[in-house]
């Protein structure tokens, strides 16, 4: 039987030690480590996340019960208070850094979008964490309550988070869309949440795409309606004008066939089929189910530390996580899912088998006639 390093030491080969001991230099903060350094506390978090700890001590008891399995990944003794103490005091800008190169290399293998135009497709979406106010104070939310919001904008290529931001949850969607700066001809699609006509005017001035929905309220001059013929579900597709808007945008009212709901989209996209239009804003479902995977998934409601500044590399290590998860699925192509592929990982973080081997089929067993039986027992 061929050798093979475990599955973890294959799983974080993707990011090379030195690679990340030269962004761990650049990203300390203090007195040098004496006997502890960046890369051990990555690894203990990341074991964590994709190992399903609940605690800072189940993470360092499970690090000293499998110890000699990680000599090799040259992970220095762990204990909780030097874990807590570091998670609290070194700058997360290191786990941003990480994100941002795994990103890249998730980026180089992913699978485009199923779309006719070649520009990015952007999905932008909000989701707020509830936190104990007493707990975390700097996390006002409302009086008696407190809570963060992760920002995420998913690309529709693989379906991968290019977006991310943490702030509290008194912060707006659209503040933080504001200050993006999305690529010319790209799209981006969100809910009436994002609803800002000034916002809508400067898309459309730096000819980036949006799609979203119309809000009842919105106070709308209809203009010519669209020549051509309808796509099926498609009721409506005219030209309007919006209430401070200079520029003349697009309205698209469409039928779903299953829930007999009518859905009125606006976009400034006047290129493309009124159906694809439809079609783009349901894509947009799939940033509420990588919100679910998260939460469900990895370690990102429940926090090992309670200062900002612990919560943030949770987070960090947690996305870093799901990109690793996520380039081995584009790079191997595996038919399953995320979850299926995580499961498979927590159940052989630390055994000695091929990677990619790992998630593939076992060999179909043909079952014996009972008349070859019957004959090898004469």
């Amino acid at each position: 039987m061929a050798y093979s390093d475990t599955v973890l030491k294959q799983l974080i080969a993707l990011l090379p030690r030195y690679e990340f001991d030269a962004l761990a230099q650049a990203h300390h903060s203090g007195q040098k480590f004496r006997s502890f350094n960046r890369w051990s506390q990555f690894i203990a978090m990341l074991i964590g996340q994709l190992s399903g700890r609940k605690s800072l001590r189940d993470i360092t008891d499970n690090l000293k019960a499998q110890g000699n399995r990680l000599y090799h990944l040259g992970v220095k003794r762990t204990t909780k208070a030097t874990l807590a103490r570091v998670n609290a005091e070194q700058p997360a800008s290191l786990y941003q850094i990480l994100f941002a190169r795994l990103l890249n290399r998730c980026q180089l293998v992913a699978p485009k979008h199923r779309f006719s135009f070649k520009g990015k497709l952007y999905l932008f979406d909000a989701t707020v964490i509830n936190l104990c106010l007493a707990a975390f104070p700097w996390a006002e939310f409302r009086q008696k309550k407190g809570a963060i919001k992760l920002h995420v904008g998913l690309d529709a290529d693989g379906h991968l988070p290019v977006f991310m931001d943490m702030t509290r949850g008194k912060e707006h969607e659209i503040s933080w869309a504001r200050a993006l700066k999305l690529p010319k001809g790209s799209f981006v699609c969100i809910d009436r949440g994002f609803t800002d006509y000034r916002w809508y005017s400067d898309l459309t001035t730096n000819a980036v795409f949006f799609v979203s929905r119309l809000k009842s309220n919105a106070d709308v001059q209809y203009l010519l309606k669209r020549a051509g013929r309808k796509s099926l579900g498609v009721t409506n597709d005219q030209n309007i004008r919006l209430k401070g808007v200079e520029q003349p945008l697009r309205l698209v009212a469409y039928t779903d066939p299953e829930t007999g709901i009518e859905y009125r989209f606006i976009t400034n996209a006047h290129h493309i089929k009124a159906q694809e239009i439809a079609e783009i804003y349901k894509e947009r479902w799939q940033i509420e189910l990588f919100f679910k995977w998260i939460k469900q998934n990895l370690k990102i409601k429940t926090f090992l530390g309670t200062t900002s500044n612990a919560v943030l590399p949770q987070i960090w290590i947690a996305l870093c996580a799901y990109l690793m998860l996520a380039y081995l699925k584009f790079k191997a192509k595996l038919g399953g899912s995320m979850q299926q592929i995580l499961r498979l990982l927590q159940l052989n973080l630390f055994a000695k088998r091929d990677l990619i081997e790992l998630f593939k089929p076992p060999p179909t067993q043909h079952p014996v006639s009972p008349q070859i039986l019957l004959w090898q027992n004469l």
